[in-house]
């Protein structure tokens, strides 16, 4: 049998032959390989052109690669367009039974009297530019009035045949005429040139909104000055005339002495049962270890608190010219006054100010300074018949209105009883005292109320804060220990 070769364009194959065994999978990769060289195929045989061609053409054909359009970024569209360039495509969308030229002369005529229209408020004027301001963007969009300005006396026909005619510049000479009444004749311009109320898609409502908007723009300006105005008079008549002394004297910052801080360091030191001092007049007494809540961090406790405004009443004793006619009640007269069945008893502490234990009346007193205790905080509550108020002070900021109601309720019961006269304290002011000195940590509290008193008492203004603590909690230690307040 003969060698039947066939070509291919690459390489015959021979191995179609009977007597040649069929090629290993090695040596047919080889011949796939070997296919991919580049070397130039051998010509092509005549006789084989046509079997060639036709299994070249079982192929497609190939095309080009499709051309890709890459797109700009486009600028944001206006929420209210009004250009005059509106495309016949787009108002044939939004207007269905509108043919192209009466839209367009809507649209002409339309912008031709809203270029008349000053929307500008009063103060403010452009040659050239008009703005337009929404309430719902904060977008200004300034439009040229050059566009605007078009004479045309075309007339506006109806959507259903009915034929409505109005000249666009008797519109605008109505404007010139008269243009204090600027909104109301905008609105008539706009129903004029409306085409058709259910048919209308020209945001004529919208545009209504937008003169409103410049209208109320203008007067809220207006109130603002107002409003300001008026604050300010508040302000200047709500300020309190403060009796105090602005020039802080140097006595409340006197540095203790080198053996004044001896003395208090061995009172810290010693032992805690010892009593290191006691006062005849309140029977109280210090012992060593009440007087550590002087240290830092300490917790002041009542014997060291109460103590310490005896003091603070015998030093006014002393000097009187110099100090405020004060009453210091103690820290247990305020729990014995709520102990009643409705957070009240005046009865409980009815002989605690009688003319024989103090021998004066409360009513003759510039301030009377009561200690609170709340759980595990001290608070100051003031009875100040200098200034007729009711003051709170807390080093925290807090607010407690029964304090300042329970105080209320106690002065009037108090005078009534040792004085027999209703006195009237509906004008009295009930003050939360803001502008005075802030605790910033947990244990200091103490101090702070005592020192609000010992201020208050010589008519000084709260001029202290936080750096000041550990200097008062020692200079306290020494007036305790000399049983005399500065």
């Amino acid at each position: 049998m003969a060698i039947i070769t066939t070509f291919t364009g690459k390489r015959p194959h021979r191995w179609l032959n009977p007597n040649r065994s069929s090629p290993s999978s090695s040596e047919f990769k080889r011949q796939k390989v070997s296919t991919m060289s580049h070397k130039k195929p051998p010509p092509l045989p005549t006789a084989t052109t046509n079997a060639t061609v036709s299994r070249i053409s079982r192929y497609p054909e190939t095309k080009p690669p499709l051309h890709r359009e890459v797109h700009a970024p486009c600028s944001r569209p206006r929420k209210f367009d009004l250009s005059i360039n509106s495309k016949p495509e787009s108002s044939k969308l939004l207007v269905s039974g509108i043919n192209h030229s009466l839209f367009e002369n809507y649209q002409r005529e339309k912008c031709s009297a809203m270029a008349t229209i000053p929307l500008e408020p009063k103060g403010k004027e452009k040659d050239n530019h008009k703005e337009v301001v929404s309430e719902d963007s904060n977008v200004e969009d300034v439009l040229p009035v050059e566009n605007y300005l078009v004479c045309l006396d075309t007339e506006v026909e109806a959507v259903n045949g009915s034929v409505q005619k109005q000249s666009t510049s008797s519109v605008v000479s109505e404007l010139s005429n008269d243009k204090l009444k600027v909104v109301d004749d905008a609105a008539k311009i706009l129903d004029t040139l409306s085409l058709d109320p259910e048919k209308d898609v020209s945001s004529v409502g919208a545009y209504k909104k937008l003169l409103q908007a410049v209208d109320k723009r203008t007067d809220t300006i207006g109130r603002l000055k107002f409003e300001i105005q008026l604050n300010e008079k508040r302000r200047s008549a709500s300020r309190p005339k403060k009796d105090l002394v602005e020039e802080v004297p140097p006595e409340p910052f006197v540095p203790l002495t080198k053996e004044e801080q001896v003395e208090v360091a061995r009172a810290f030191s010693a032992n805690r049962k010892k009593i290191l001092v006691a006062h005849e007049n309140s029977n109280i007494e210090i012992s060593g270890e009440k007087f550590q809540c002087l240290r830092p961090s300490g917790w002041l406790n009542d014997e060291v608190i109460n103590l310490y405004l005896e003091l603070l009443k015998e030093r006014e004793r002393r000097e009187p010219q110099k100090f405020l006619n004060c009453h210091f009640f103690n820290t247990f007269f305020y729990k014995k006054l709520i102990s009643g069945k409705n957070c009240y008893d005046y009865k409980s502490v009815k002989r605690w100010t009688t003319q024989k234990k103090l021998g004066y009346g409360l009513h003759e007193c510039d301030k009377i300074f009561v200690p609170i205790h709340q759980n595990i905080h001290w608070c100051l509550g003031v009875i100040n018949n200098k200034e007729k108020k009711f003051q709170y002070l807390d080093s925290l900021k807090g607010i407690d209105t029964q304090v300042l109601e329970v105080l209320a309720r106690y002065f009037v019961d108090e005078v009534k009883d040792k004085t027999g006269e209703d006195i009237d304290i509906s004008y009295w002011e009930k003050e939360f005292v803001e502008e005075l000195p802030e605790q910033k940590n947990g244990s200091d509290c103490g101090v702070y109320m005592v020192k609000y008193a010992d201020f208050y008492s010589r008519n000084l203004r709260l001029c202290f804060n936080q750096e000041h603590m550990p200097y008062f909690r020692l200079k306290t230690a020494k007036e305790i220990l000399k049983l005399k307040a500065e």
